[in-house]
Parts: structure tokens; C-alpha cells; sequence
């Protein structure tokens, strides 16, 4: 079975129930105010942010959580911020039934968008 990727954010949000679709919005809202300068595109799939051609942050729904990836130092920058949350190396889950933790993914939105400045260029 062939795989339809989405063609930009609406397109992805629109695949999920709506406290999924709630919750993508708040975090697109969430990353767009933090890196205003950041291109909105889909990559592996997912809603991604992206700075001069450099990838910053994807997310992404789930059945019962929104997938958060920044990258691997941005998770362990975070690591007792994201000590409530299940997290692996670069991603973090956020629980789709409870609050979503908006003022820490713009920080780490912002601690990726420094980041991705100081790395030269693929």
C-alpha cells in the first residue's frame, strides 16, 4: 500500500481527530512565534520548521501523544524540564490528555534555532 504524504500542515492536521488537530495547532503556533524567521514545510512526513534550508523541529500526532523532535541536544539541554515526559534520544511524547507544555517547547524551539545557526551549512 502506497503512503500519501501530506502536502503542507492542513493537509497533515486533517488526518487526525480533533484533540489531535487542537494540539498541532498550539504547537505549530507554539514553534512559528518562537522562530518567526523558520519555513514551514513537511519532512519524513511530518510538520517541520526549518532555517535556512536546516531543519530546527518536527512534531507530529499519535494516537495518545504529540511527538516533539528537536533534536538530541535540545532533549538533553532539557532533560530535567522534560523529566515528566517520555523522551528518547532527540524526541519527546506529550500526552495528548493532559496540558500541553507550551512555554517549554518555546524554549527549546529557541535553544534549536541557536543551535542551528552555529552548524555550517549541509
Amino acid at each position: 500500500m502506497k503512503k500519501i504524504v501530506p502536502g503542507d500542515f492542513d493537509d497533515y492536521r486533517k488526518r487526525f481527530p480533533k484533540d489531535a488537530q487542537r494540539a498541532l495547532r498550539e504547537v505549530r503556533l507554539a514553534v512559528k512565534k518562537a522562530a518567526p524567521r523558520a519555513q514551514e514545510t513537511i519532512s519524513y512526513n511530518l510538520p517541520a520548521f526549518a532555517l535556512d534550508g536546516k531543519p530546527v523541529v518536527w512534531f507530529g500526532a499519535f494516537k495518545a501523544h504529540i511527538g516533539f523532535y528537536p533534536g538530541a541536544a535540545a532533549i538533553a539541554a532539557f532533560e530535567n524540564d522534560l523529566s515528566k515526559y517520555e523522551t528518547a534520544r532527540g524526541s519527546a511524547r506529550f500526552p495528548l490528555d493532559r496540558p500541553l507544555p507550551l512555554g517549554l517547547i518555546t524554549r527549546i524551539v529557541k535553544f534549536a534555532v541557536r543551535r542551528s545557526a552555529q552548524k555550517p551549512a549541509e
